[in-house]
C-alpha cells in the first residue's frame, strides 16, 4: 500500500539533530551486547598507579618511581574502533507505507542515525544502497564527512524515489549485495541489513556474512502489514511487478487471512534469522527510529 503523502525530509538538512540522537546509540553499542564488536588497534598510556605484587617489572615507571620514594607501575587502556556497515535496500516495495514515512524513509533513516553513531567513536563506517542493481556503495572510513557523504547519497536515493524518476526495475539484489558485503569486509564488523526482506534468494549469502561477522537483521513493517483500514473494495499495486488486485478489505474473512498470512511470513523470517545466526529486529514506519534502536543497542544480552 502507497500512501499519498509520504515524508520525503532531507537527511542533510537534519544532519545536527540525527547526531545528537546518535549519541546515546553509540553508548548502547559500546556498553550493551555488540561491545565484543569493537577490535583493538593497539594501546594508549593512561597514567600510573602503585606497584602491586604480580605485577610485571617491566611495566615500572623507574622515573615516577625515582621523583615519588615508591614503586609506580605504567598502565594502558586498549584503543578501541568499530567497524559498522549498512546494508540498504532501496526497491521499490520499500517505497511503500501506510503512516506519514515510507519504509525507505525509515530505513535511511536507520542508516544515518547508525552512521552518526560510528563518528562518536571515530569508527569507520561503509555502506551498499540496492534496488534491482546495486545503487552505490562507500568502503567503510572514519570521518564526519564520510558520514555526510553518505547522506547525500540517500537524500538522492530519496529525491529520485519520491519524484517517481528512477527506471522501473524491479527485484531485488539483497543476495549480491550480502555477497558483495562478506568479500568487502576484511575484519569482524557489525552489520546491519535493512530491509522489508521480501525477496528470496538472500539465506546462504547471510549465513556466510554471519559466519564471519555480527549481522543485525533489521526488517521494516508497516501498520498495513498486519492490519488494513476498513475502506470497502480497493484496488492493491504490487509494487514490484505492477499487478493491480482488488480485495474486499471490509470482509472481516479477508482481514482475518491478511493477517494471518503476515504473521506467517514474520514467522518464517525470524526462522531464516535464527538459523542463518542474524539478530532479528523489526521496526515498523510509525516508530520513534531513534528510541527503537537505542532500546535495542542497549540491551545485555540478544536473543
Amino acid at each position: 500500500m502507497k500512501a499519498p503523502e509520504l515524508k520525503a525530509d532531507s537527511l542533510l538538512r537534519r544532519a545536527n539533530a540525527l547526531r545528537l540522537s546518535s549519541k546515546i546509540i553509540s553508548d548502547g553499542i559500546r556498553a550493551g551486547a555488540f561491545r565484543s564488536v569493537y577490535r583493538g588497534r593497539g594501546i594508549e598510556f593512561s597514567g600510573v598507579r602503585e606497584y602491586l605484587r604480580g605485577d610485571d617489572v617491566r611495566s615500572i615507571d623507574w622515573n615516577v618511581t625515582a621523583r615519588m620514594g615508591k614503586t609506580f607501575v605504567k598502565q594502558f587502556e586498549e584503543d578501541r574502533e568499530l567497524i559498522l556497515f549498512l546494508v540498504v535496500d532501496a526497491s521499490l516495495s520499500m517505497q511503500t507505507g501506510s503512516s506519514q514515512k515510507s519504509r525507505l524513509y525509515s530505513a535511511l533513516e536507520i542508516a544515518a542515525l547508525t552512521a552518526f553513531a560510528a563518528t562518536h567513536t571515530n569508527s569507520p563506517v561503509g555502506c551498499v544502497v540496492f534496488a534491482k542493481d546495486i545503487l552505490f556503495g562507500v568502503e567503510p572510513k572514519a570521518s564526519h564527512d564520510q558520514v555526510l557523504l553518505l547522506l547525500s547519497h540517500f537524500d538522492n536515493v530519496l529525491k529520485s524515489s519520491y519524484a517517481d524518476k528512477v527506471e522501473r526495475n524491479t527485484g531485488s539484489a539483497l543476495g549480491k549485495a550480502l555477497k558483495g558485503t562478506a568479500k568487502m569486509l576484511k575484519k569482524r564488523s557489525l552489520v546491519l541489513v535493512i530491509s522489508d526482506f521480501r525477496t528470496t534468494g538472500y539465506e546462504k549469502p547471510l549465513a556466510v556474512l554471519c559466519t564471519k561477522h555480527d549481522v543485525v537483521a533489521v526488517r521494516i513493517t508497516d501498520s498495513c502489514d498486519l492490519e488494513l483500514p476498513e475502506i470497502g473494495t480497493v484496488p492493491f499495486v504490487d509494487a514490484e511487478s505492477g499487478f493491480v488486485q482488488r480485495f474486499p478489505t471490509n470482509a472481516a474473512s479477508f482481514r482475518r487471512e491478511w493477517r494471518e498470512e503476515g504473521r506467517q511470513r514474520l514467522e518464517r523470517w525470524r526462522g531464516i534469522c535464527s538459523r542463518r545466526g542474524a539478530v532479528p529486529l523489526e521496526i515498523s514506519t510509525d516508530e520513534d527510529v531513534a528510541q527503537k534502536l537505542q532500546q535495542f543497542f542497549s540491551l545485555k544480552e540478544l536473543k
